[in-house]
């Protein structure tokens, strides 16, 4: 799969801001990219399990928000609570669920008027499709979704378009499992699985991009078959 689309124009690097953003149990380190111009939308990322090294600079994190500015969509990352310089502890996944809508919220008043794009990489998922229950997003992304290690099983599907990405060789997240979830939903997720692809996505990040990008604009990309192989 191609690396970039030759259709669009090169574009600025986006405008980068670090700040921080008030959070329940205090303040939460963010970064804030803006690509400039015109989205509908704007965009959440979270990061994997903040007791396994998951950080807001996480590359399968920073791919995914580098795919979402490819779409001029605005896009905050930010460190759950006890990571970096983000105040408080380890939560179990339901207070950093709060961290989540604090950000959202954050954003709501930052973007007046623009619709949410929720994306999680692992823990990260798990913590996007809770907090997808109270603030419904246009788009919600789920990358490698650990749906044996936490409570998936009674997560109602979320509003509006969804999207899980799982490679097939990931050495934490048992893709077979993801698969079965998925297929417990009427109408299931669009699911792109990635043949050879492991946790981290080594060396496919570009099509992990690719499969984001397609989400959000089916017309910016050959479409992909389901189901799907990137």
């Amino acid at each position: 799969m191609s690396s970039a689309d030759p259709r669009q124009p090169a574009r600025a690097a986006p405008a980068v801001e670090r700040t921080s953003i008030p959070g329940p149990a205090g303040a939460l380190e963010a970064v804030i990219e803006e690509p400039g111009g015109s989205s509908p939308h704007f965009a959440v990322v979270c990061h994997p399990h903040p007791l396994y090294g998951g950080t807001l600079d996480n590359k399968v994190v920073t791919t995914a928000a580098r795919a979402l500015q490819q779409l001029r969509i605005p896009t905050v990352r930010f460190n759950f609570r006890g990571v970096g310089a983000s105040a408080g502890r380890f939560d179990q996944g339901v207070g950093e669920t709060d961290d989540a809508a604090a950000v959202v919220e954050w954003g709501m008043r930052r973007w007046p008027g623009r619709s949410l794009v929720l994306a999680g990489f692992s823990f990260g998922a798990y913590v996007a499709l809770r907090l997808a229950r109270t603030r419904p997003a246009a788009h919600t992304i789920l990358i490698a979704p650990p749906v044996a290690l936490f409570a998936f099983a009674g997560l109602e599907a979320p509003a509006g378009s969804w999207l899980v990405i799982q490679g097939d060789q990931d050495e934490v997240v048992d893709p077979a499992g993801v698969n079965a979830w998925t297929a417990t939903f009427t109408p299931p997720p669009r699911l792109v699985l990635m043949p050879g692809a492991g946790h981290f996505f080594h060396g496919r990040l570009p099509e992990l991009r690719d499969a984001v990008i397609s989400q959000i604009d089916p017309e910016r990309l050959n479409p992909l078959n389901r189901p799907e192989s990137a």
